[in-house]
């Protein structure tokens, strides 16, 4: 078990029992967070670290012109107005080169991984878009620092209130989170990055159910190259359908190639080596 996620839950527990008190706590468990976003940014540090000590797993494209290119889509994405950390968390993108494994994650604090897999199997500029969108929204929403605290349980949190907090209960959290675990989200997270997704591209140059053509790829598919993808987002058919349900309740109308940017995508996949 990790030492930084024992001293993590430890200074999650101990920065919020001033601010939290018994009468507030009980009715919002089960959207209350008490790490504080300084750790949402360590962990993720912590992440990016490991993962460049492991070039055996997660081995980093090294093209300039990709990671270029893909940052240039969260640079914009970032700017939305319902992204709450453009200025605190990095947002920066590695290119994982593993064309078997069609994937991306975020880990905490914002730091974005996109594997090769994923971006050549995509046709269009707005997919791969919709997808850095839900992988911010994890970030912005801090999903995974909420799941710690989930995993802490009512009992953990009131024996904070009253000092009680036992070295027992830090484990617990820390070993239900570990590793690359932390980044499995629920369906509920699912939804909700693919919500915000939704939101951030609307104020973009992109066509805001961009995410659907993702969808659309991997619907009905099997295979070892999704896997991964799969252990770690849930992929029900609900999701295509509430992204379609969004378009309609919003009135957005069916999008030109200047949203889409097929072409320029197609160009980009091309030098992709």
């Amino acid at each position: 078990m990790s030492t930084h996620f024992q001293r993590t839950c430890r200074r999650g527990l101990a920065l919020s029992v001033a601010a939290i008190s018994f009468s507030l706590l009980l009715p919002f468990c089960s959207s209350l967070n008490i790490f504080p976003v300084s750790e949402d940014k360590q962990l993720g540090a912590q992440f990016a670290a490991d993962i460049l000590k492991d070039p055996k797993t997660y081995p980093i494209l090294n093209n300039v012109g990709a990671k270029s290119y893909v940052q240039s889509i969260v640079n914009k994405i970032k700017m939305a107005p319902e992204v709450q950390y453009e200025n605190t968390f990095p947002y920066v993108v590695e290119i994982i080169n593993d064309d078997k494994t069609v994937n991306a994650f975020c880990t905490p604090g914002g730091y974005i991984y996109v594997y090769t897999g994923l971006i050549k199997m995509l046709d269009n500029e707005a997919a791969l878009a919709g997808v850095l969108g839900h992988e911010i929204a994890h970030a912005e929403r801090r999903h995974s620092t909420s799941r710690m605290t989930k995993a802490m349980g009512v009992q953990a949190l009131l024996d904070m209130l009253s000092n009680k907090t036992s070295d027992r209960t830090i484990n617990f959290a820390a070993n239900a989170v570990a590793g690359m675990g932390l980044l499995k989200n629920s369906r509920d997270d699912e939804d909700e990055a693919d919500d915000y997704s939704f939101k951030y591209l609307r104020s973009t140059q992109w066509y805001p159910g961009g995410i659907m053509y993702f969808f659309e790829k991997v619907k009905g598919r099997g295979g070892s190259a999704l896997e991964e993808l799969f252990s770690t987002h849930p992929m029900p058919q609900s999701r295509l359908d509430n992204t379609i349900a969004r378009l309609k309740e919003a009135n957005i109308p069916p999008p030109t190639e200047a949203q889409l940017n097929a072409r320029g995508y197609e160009e980009f996949r091309r030098k992709l080596k």
